[in-house]
């Protein structure tokens, strides 16, 4: 009961109730002070362009949104007055639904933020096809939604200038409640009832969460001059706060061992589960100080973990099977957790800290801009996708297509006075990969049936208007909470909401509610069956680019790794940068796969060959993050002949992989290493190359697992 009432408060103070409460206002507003002068019909139109210009409003630089929600303004009064004029005419609403289905679909290849400018435009588009209006009030309508436009833009920009660190901040702090998620998967592997293989799946799930997260947070402090150029004390805060995050986040990521050996080595000791429980306790002051960090307030009573410590080091010291490594891997088991809990402190003395100077004077020289991608807007972009090879123009030529016999289905079978219903399912359903439109369509279905199941409860058992309206704010904000974090439950929002509203407009009342659900289903039968039939994209098709990236950049890491080994200098830039790719085309790896397992069976190419790959690459990659934490960070350069081979091998192994897969190679031929032949490896030196013998056979799996999936 504690832990939900903590997941209720969190999303309360988290940036997806803040978004959810700002929409609604900025939509609701017009409306309502309108309503007080007698220009109800004004209100409405100014919230529709309000509705519209509120779809490009995601998490990101407040620069960013700016300048899309004016291109989108613009596009909005562009579309507005030419679905105006083309309505005129069955003919040309038919070619203008073509036409501008398959241009705004298209703006998917300057990415998400451009995507969504091309769904609003859309949106306006078709909430205009069935607007009776005569020729000579089709300019000032179109006016007026541009106002409802610019209105709700100004709106969200004067909203986040009040507060200017506050998305930062809870995106941060929902960083950090993925990275517990995550840290406690990695401690339920010390549990001998734990099932391996399904705790590998819920970790690379998991990572994938994580991934994002940490995309979006970069986007927000390094693409914005206020976070990262100014030097006032709550920016440095976040700033350092996020660098540190991602340390710890390689932190838990190195602390990866072969749990089947250590779990049947160990077995008897009693030690693993006291490591496990250590490991959930510190997830747990985490949790606490992202809760923190998301509700704006301070964490004061962080555990003392150093006693704890201490005592599983006893422990550790006891245990002993004759043999001098035998407590070794347990002893770097050890460390980790001493890391992690100096990780945890940090970021704890942050928000606790007595000084701000020191907090404002600890800046490091990482180039925070070489972390984030940077959108190229160039028309080439969008030319150079005018192809069948592309994913983006199959999609934007399927969305096309579908609207027109959409369109098409909704005259001639005369579905109602909302047969827009249909084109909107079906923009919002479709997406570029089956899966993801396949996992739309279910949750709109669900989400319409449910929600139109409540609405009719509402209108039919609660005939008062006061207590309906205040159900409809709820719905609204309901709505727009849950649009980004759950689809279905925003839809559950989203009917009874539209329910209520055109109760209030008095347009129609029960009927309109079979109306809805009519026009939804066939709308989700159409897009179901393009995604399948009208140019359909796998992921079988594209998989081998993701194969190939996780590998160019795991062998890009290590030899940043064998760089080092060898005496060359790798700055920390250098080195966080090849870390962050890891990462990051692992989580588009895994994405990939996950998606794949939602097609037919048919289209399930090599399934388990790419899931024994994703393993052995999360595998991979913690054990490179293992030896990296080692040897790059805590400066241990020592090399032998032996640990300088292992490398190179590892790397050429995993070229050759890459190459199969149309990959690039990248060379390394560490004639710069002066190998110290005289010196006598220490136990930690034979554990490192017990740790690169592993990566050399994680290595030599994966070309294997490699040449199955390219026969």
């Amino acid at each position: 009961m504690i832990i939900q009432t903590k997941e209720i408060k969190s999303f309360f103070f988290s940036q997806y109730f803040s978004d959810g409460l700002r929409m609604s206002l900025g939509i609701l507003l017009p409306s309502l002070v309108l309503l007080q002068f007698n220009k109800f019909d004004l209100g409405i139109a100014m919230s529709l362009g309000a509705v519209c210009i509120c779809v490009i409003d995601s998490p990101g630089p407040v620069l960013h949104k700016r300048n899309a929600m004016a291109v989108g303004n613009l596009c909005l009064f562009v579309v507005a007055i030419t679905t105006g004029f083309a309505r005129l005419n069955v003919f040309t609403l038919g070619l203008e639904v073509t036409i501008f289905s398959f241009l705004f679909s298209m703006f998917i290849v300057y990415g998400n933020r451009a995507a969504s400018v091309g769904t609003a435009s859309l949106l306006i588009m078709i909430f205009m096809i069935d607007k009776e209006m005569k020729p000579d009030v089709i300019l000032g309508y179109s006016a007026t939604i541009l106002a409802g436009g610019i209105w709700y833009m100004v709106f969200s920009l004067v909203f986040f200038g009040i507060r200017p660190y506050r998305a930062a901040q809870q995106a941060l702090g929902e960083n950090i409640a993925d990275i517990v998620k995550f840290l406690r998967i990695k401690a339920n592997f010390y549990l001998p009832e734990t099932d391996i293989d399904e705790n590998y799946h819920k970790l690379v799930s998991q990572q994938i969460q994580v991934s994002q997260h940490q995309d979006a947070v970069r986007e927000l402090l390094f693409k914005s001059r206020v976070m990262v150029r100014e030097s006032t004390n709550a920016s440095r805060i976040l700033v350092l706060t996020f660098v540190d995050l991602v340390d710890m986040f390689e932190q838990i990521m190195a602390t990866h061992y072969d749990y089947a050996y250590i779990r049947n080595k160990f077995k008897d000791t009693g030690i693993l589960p006291e490591i496990a429980h250590i490991v959930h306790q510190m997830a747990n002051e985490l949790e606490k100080i992202g809760y923190a960090v998301l509700s704006n307030t301070r964490y004061k009573h962080l555990v003392d973990f150093n006693p704890k410590l201490e005592q599983l080091k006893l422990k550790i010291d006891t245990v002993s099977n004759g043999h001098e490594t035998s407590n070794l891997v347990l002893k770097k088991i050890l460390i980790n957790l001493r890391d992690l809990n100096k990780e945890i402190e940090n970021i704890f003395n942050y928000y606790n800290s007595s000084s701000s100077k020191i907090l404002i004077e600890n800046n490091n020289d990482v180039e925070y801009s070489k972390f984030v991608t940077h959108q190229d807007y160039e028309p080439h972009v969008f030319f150079d996708n005018f192809s069948l090879d592309s994913a983006a123009f199959k999609h934007a030529l399927r969305v096309s297509l579908v609207c027109l016999i959409g369109f098409i289905a909704a005259k001639i079978f005369s579905l109602g006075h909302h047969s827009y219903w249909v084109l909107l399912t079906i923009i919002v359903i479709l997406k570029p990969g089956f899966s993801l439109s396949k996992q739309r369509n279910y949750q709109r279905l669900i989400g319409t049936i449910a929600g139109g199941v409540i609405g009719i409860l509402i209108l039919l058992f609660i005939p008062n208007s006061d207590i309906q309206f205040v159900f409809l704010i709820v719905f609204m904000i309901g709505t727009y909470s849950f649009l980004r974090l759950n689809y279905i439950v925003s839809v559950i929002f989203m009917t009874p909401y539209v329910l209520i509203l055109f109760k209030f407009l008095g347009i129609g009342h029960l009927d309109i509610v079979q109306e809805r659900m009519v026009d939804t289903i066939i709308g989700s039968t159409i897009a179901f069956a393009a995604s399948y039939l009208i140019f359909p994209t796998w992921e079988f098709e594209q998989v081998k680019t993701n194969l190939s990236e996780v590998i160019y950049t795991n062998v890009n890491y290590l030899v940043k790794i064998a760089k080092s080994i060898t005496g060359t200098t790798v700055t920390t830039t250098e080195y966080k940068l090849a870390r962050k790719e890891v990462y990051v085309k692992s989580a588009n790896l895994s994405a990939a796969f996950e998606r794949m397992t939602s097609e037919p069976k048919s289209k399930q190419r090599n399934i388990k060959e790419i899931h024994k790959f994703v393993v052995l690459n999360h595998i991979l990659s913690s054990y490179i993050a293992t030896v990296a934490s080692e040897i790059t960070i805590k400066g241990l350069h020592k090399i032998t002949p032996d640990t300088l081979k292992l490398v190179k091998r590892s790397i050429a192994v995993l070229n050759e992989s890459n190459k199969k897969l149309g990959g690039e190679r990248i060379e390394f031929t560490g004639e710069k290493a002066e190998p110290a032949e005289e010196l006598i490896p220490t136990a930690t030196d034979n554990l490192l190359k017990d740790q690169l013998g592993f990566i050399n056979k994680i290595s030599v799996d994966i070309a294997k697992v490699t040449d199955d999936i390219v026969k």
